[in-house]
This record gives C-alpha cells, structure tokens and sequence, in this order.
C-alpha cells in the first residue's frame, strides 16, 4: 500500500499515512521547542523576547500547540490534519521564513532557518496533496 495514501482507520473514519508530513511536523517542532527554550536560558542566539505585534514566548508557545494538534491528528490517521499543519507551517514561517534571510543572526541560526524553511515547504506540499485527494 503506498505509504501517502488514504486509509480507514480502526474508526472507520477515512485517515491517511503521512510518513514525510510527520518527520517535518516532528522536526519543525523540534526547531520551535529548542528556539523557546534558547529564550527562556537566553542562551545566544535566542529570539527576542518581544516583536512589535506580541511576546514571542507565548507565539511559539501557541505555535507549538498547533503542531502537536496537527502530529496527534496524523497519528490518529484523520484526514483533517492539513488544518493545524497548514496553519503550524504558517507561524513558523513567521519566525523562519525568508525575511530571516537579512537578519543579523542570520550567520549563527541559519542551520535552523534553512532546516524549518524545508520543513515548511513539505508541509505545505504534503497538505495540499492531502486536499486534493478524493
């Protein structure tokens, strides 16, 4: 059975099987949780702890909860995953994203840009292939 398609799970309900959505929600939420816990240590380089629209710690706080929903969903099997996915990608794009590109620290995080920006781009894909399944 190809690994992306759509499935029954033990409910009945129709699922999928994700294995690249899932390897880059788990990574994603890994970069996320280790650029929080840089914030709370103030370990160099950390985000700031306040961007103009909010407090970061509570924005990657909210990020990471999106991606856990979206990782228990696949887990589950639900097809609605690329919901939380979607919207996980779209704050971590927020931090990650290619504006990332001319920040100053860029030198010292760029491992960690360039790791979520792929991650960010399965996600999308995965998702919209999961969308356009029948």
């Amino acid at each position: 059975m190809p690994t992306d398609s759509l499935v029954p799970n033990e409910s009945g309900v129709r699922g999928t099987r994700e294995p690249f959505l899932s390897a880059a929600l788990i990574a994603l939420v890994t970069i996320t949780a280790v650029m929080l816990f840089s914030l709370f240590t103030l370990t160099e380089p950390h985000p700031p702890v306040r961007i103009p629209l909010f407090g970061l710690a509570p924005f990657l706080g909210a990020s990471l909860a999106v991606g856990l929903a979206a990782l228990d969903l696949l887990r589950r099997g639900h097809g609605a995953v690329w919901i939380p996915a979607l919207i996980f990608a779209a704050t971590a794009a927020l931090s990650f994203g290619p504006q990332k590109y001319v920040d100053p620290a860029f030198p010292q995080i760029w491992p960690a840009v360039l790791t979520a920006q792929i991650c960010i781009v399965v996600i999308v894909i995965r998702s919209v292939k999961l969308v356009r399944s029948p």
